[in-house]
């Protein structure tokens, strides 16, 4: 005759207890390493670095005066709202524009930044660039573009009228206008790679590097 023992009904519940201690503690750990590793790629991009003033600026002397213009400015936040945006976009006439809508507090716009970096300073003899900060604190705007100096300025937009204009359902988004200053395609959301910005610019503005 087998006799099987059952356990006491207290330690069948010890036994519950440590597995669910085991449980939480587990969870805990992944929860940790998760925090650690977004933690530390939030400076990094799947762009890369872009290049810095000095060598933006080499590569652009010599560009058109309209063109120059920008490029004098590079990095700078300019007031003014939806009217300078207008008076800037008018002075460009001649020229195809890529206009970049973005904010400091847009984690998206973090990432597609190193792309603007690049492909402005590869199509900038040909191709105007102008970024518009939106909702945004100008403190932070300024800092944000230190950290991701690009070679051209951005016009303030506290208000988002820009945005709203445009019909952006949110952060960033990328207007391109025609050389007639007519808007021919609007990008909602971010570019992921380089790559895609720079077919974007050719296939809408129909323009190539060296062009």
């Amino acid at each position: 005759m087998v006799v099987t023992k059952i356990p006491h009904p207290r330690t069948s519940l010890l036994r519950v207890r440590k597995a669910v201690y085991a449980i939480i503690a587990a969870g805990l750990v992944a929860v940790i390493v998760i925090g650690l590793v977004q933690s530390s790629s939030k400076s990094t991009t799947p762009q890369g670095k872009g290049p810095d003033l000095a060598a933006a600026r080499r590569a652009l002397a010599g560009s058109p005066p309209a063109l120059a213009a920008l490029h004098a400015r590079a990095s700078t936040l300019v007031g003014g709202g939806r009217s300078r945006y207008t008076r800037t976009l008018a002075g460009l006439r001649g020229h195809p524009v890529v206009v970049n809508i973005w904010a400091s507090w847009c984690g998206p716009c973090r990432l597609e930044f190193p792309a603007f970096q690049q492909q402005s300073v590869h199509y900038g003899r040909n191709v105007g660039f102008l970024g518009v900060d939106s909702g945004d604190n100008r403190g932070n705007a300024a800092s944000f573009l230190r950290q991701f100096p690009v070679s051209y300025p951005s016009v303030e937009d506290p208000g988002q009228r820009v945005a709203q204009n445009l019909g952006l359902r949110g952060l960033p988004g990328t207007a391109y206008y025609d050389g007639r200053g007519h808007l021919v395609y609007i990008h909602q959301g971010f570019y992921p790679t380089t790559a895609d910005l720079g077919r974007d610019i050719e296939r809408y503005l129909g323009v190539h590097a060296g062009s």
